[in-house]
């Protein structure tokens, strides 16, 4: 349900940026993760440039080359199949198949929520711009504020530790306080800067026992 109701929202979202219906699809089809999409027509939603916004899409979906380090291991794939597990490879896949006990219900653990969530995904994107095409200015129903919300939904339950608390309220800071001044797409970049730069000051500083160490 999660799942399908940010797919409806990136539809809705993506058309309100002025892509096509088939324009739309065609991402949800072919890039198949939703931070990464949302970050992209975000971006030339704001009037940014398309290889500007394309990096931070990119950027945004480097996570999952890890999650793919992890669960080639894991799954131990036939080497003709493993393309086309790559693309299934995002957050809930990854969690569902790590959590199982053996390799076979890892498999099938993967298998089904990769299934699933792509069908899902790719038939409530098309409701989601079907309906924005429809209703027309997605701006004046306040439909423009999915992604973001979308995100922070995303984000807010992940800031467990100091650490990650402070990197994103960093991230934060660097945005706003680059967006007046750079192309849009290019402050979510800047923005990225925060968790390298709280890393860095935090091996620096004294050790510390728990959460912080």
């Amino acid at each position: 349900m999660a799942v399908g109701l940010s797919g409806f929202a990136f539809g809705v979202t993506s058309a309100g940026a002025g892509l096509t219906l088939l324009q739309t699809c065609a991402l949800s089809l072919l890039v198949f993760t939703g931070a990464s999409q949302f970050a992209l027509v975000g971006a030339i939603a704001a009037g940014g440039n398309p290889l500007t916004a394309a990096a931070g899409a990119f950027f945004l979906g480097v996570r999952n080359a890890f999650y793919g380090l992890r669960l080639s291991q894991v799954l131990a794939l036939p080497r003709f199949l493993r393309p086309l597990a790559a693309h299934w490879v995002i957050d809930e896949t990854a969690a569902v198949a790590l959590a199982q006990p053996d390799r076979r219900t890892a498999r099938l653990g993967f298998t089904v929520t990769g299934l699933t969530l792509y069908v899902l995904w790719n038939l409530t994107t098309l409701a989601g711009a079907a309906g924005a095409e429809a209703i027309g200015d997605t701006d004046a129903w306040g439909l423009d504020a999915a992604g973001p919300a979308v995100f922070l939904a995303l984000l807010a339950p992940m800031l467990r530790t100091a650490t990650e608390r402070a990197a994103a309220a960093l991230a934060v800071v660097l945005g706003l306080v680059f967006l007046p001044v750079l192309p849009a797409g290019v402050p979510v970049l800047v923005a990225a800067l925060a968790a390298p730069a709280v890393l860095w000051l935090k091996g620096r500083g004294p050790g510390t026992k728990g959460e912080d160490r």
